[in-house]
């Protein structure tokens, strides 16, 4: 019989969560198991990449209560107030109120759906897996039912605003914690050390292969540029960095150097980042291409790829840099000293624009040092089996 998995996500964009996501469906063998992908919003660029068998449900009550999860509740009190809606106003105000006395909302969540069901389909295994986000970790432990649950931990949680309190106490509903790096882990204990004996390292999938397959696939740059191209994947959020590399390449560009630099994403920041680069007259020089879910045809074909984060979990871009061997440079996130070993198969920088563009600088000016990093990076190999284990035990 076929074990039931589901994953519960936020929606299906062009990112590295959903993306690693897809490859560890990719790792779960059809024959053995039946996946479910559990959505808060019915949308996203990688949704056409679900496979067939996949089935895809989505929590239809996440429209109502959406702006009561993302919005400041004295805020979303006002607004119900103006619609008439009394009493609601005054239940949400006393929810904040205990949730601010209790320093977390679980109380706040078990009101938001109350009048949600548990899920009829017994499962095997539920996930939160964009996590931490609290809201779809509640809903997995109160609302499915399934033998084993487990927490994903994608992000920095000392960049996120990660609530303690909420995790000592909802997490322990939970099997198993998987933490995407091993400095991950480390802070996650230091935060909830009653979890220690459930937290794991579980780092994300890539498949080398199918990232090769796509990179040759993809038509890659349509420009006619003959000078140094740099590729920067994420999206256009302030904790991807895009604003140090748009100074990076200003410098550059101020020091003589013939580089065009292509960021492939989307996101809430693309004007800031626009007017910023309208201002440093670059507009001929960092380019943004937009949402594009094969960004391999682009690090396949550049010069040297960078990763100017200034948080992050674990960086699945960075580990597709690593599969197509391309000279890197990153800066110093959670589980970038996991991935890249510094002035061997990559260099290592502080969050800094300065530092970016000295790296920068350094690979353009000694090309032998971007063939040793290629050639170190094609003896890496990427043991999936060997994390996939993990959830097999699980069942």
């Amino acid at each position: 019989m076929k074990k039931k998995v589901v994953f519960m996500i936020i929606n299906m964009n062009v990112g590295g969560t959903e993306k690693a996501l897809l490859n560890m469906i990719a790792e779960l063998p059809k024959e053995n198991f039946e996946v479910t992908i559990l959505m808060l919003e019915k949308y996203g660029g990688f949704l056409d990449l679900i496979p067939n068998h996949v089935h895809i449900e989505y929590v239809s009550l996440y429209d109502d209560i959406r702006d009561m999860v993302n919005n400041p509740p004295l805020k979303v009190a006002w607004k119900t107030m103006e619609k008439g809606k009394v009493i609601s106003a005054c239940s949400i105000i006393i929810l904040h109120l205990l949730s601010k006395l209790r320093k977390e909302r679980s109380i706040f969540y078990f009101y938001l759906l109350k009048n949600v069901p548990v899920m009829k389909t017994k499962f095997d295994i539920a996930v939160a897996y964009a996590g931490p986000m609290d809201l779809i970790s509640y809903f997995i432990a109160t609302k499915v039912n399934a033998k084993k649950k487990v927490q994903w931990i994608h992000f920095d949680i000392t960049k996120i605003g990660f609530n303690k309190y909420f995790a000592a106490k909802v997490y322990k509903r939970f099997d198993k914690i998987f933490v995407v790096s091993n400095e991950g882990k480390e802070k996650v204990i230091n935060q909830l050390p009653v979890l220690k004996h459930k937290t794991e390292v579980f780092f994300n999938l890539i498949s080398a292969n199918l990232i090769t397959e796509a990179a040759i696939e993809g038509k890659g740059f349509q420009d006619d540029f003959n000078g140094i191209r740099i590729v920067t994947v994420g999206r256009l959020t302030v904790e991807k960095g895009q604003d140090l590399a748009i100074k990076a390449c200003s410098k550059l560009i101020e020091n003589g150097f013939n580089i065009r630099w292509y960021c492939v994403g989307e996101g809430d920041s693309r004007i800031r980042y626009e007017e910023m680069i309208d201002n440093l007259h670059l507009n001929e020089h960092f380019i943004l291409l937009g949402e594009d879910p094969n960004p391999y045809q682009y690090i396949k074909d550049c010069d040297i790829y960078v990763q100017p984060s200034k948080h992050e979990g674990y960086c699945i871009t960075l580990a597709e840099a690593r599969a197509l061997r391309k000279p890197i440079v990153t800066t110093n996130f959670i589980g970038a000293i996991e991935q890249i070993k510094n002035n061997e198969t990559g260099i290592i920088v502080n969050v800094d624009e300065f530092d970016i563009y000295q790296a920068v600088k350094e690979l353009i000016n000694h090309p032998k040092q971007c063939r040793e990093f290629s050639s170190n990076l094609s003896k890496e190999t990427h043991n999936n089996k060997f994390e996939m284990e993990k959830i097999y035990r699980l069942v």
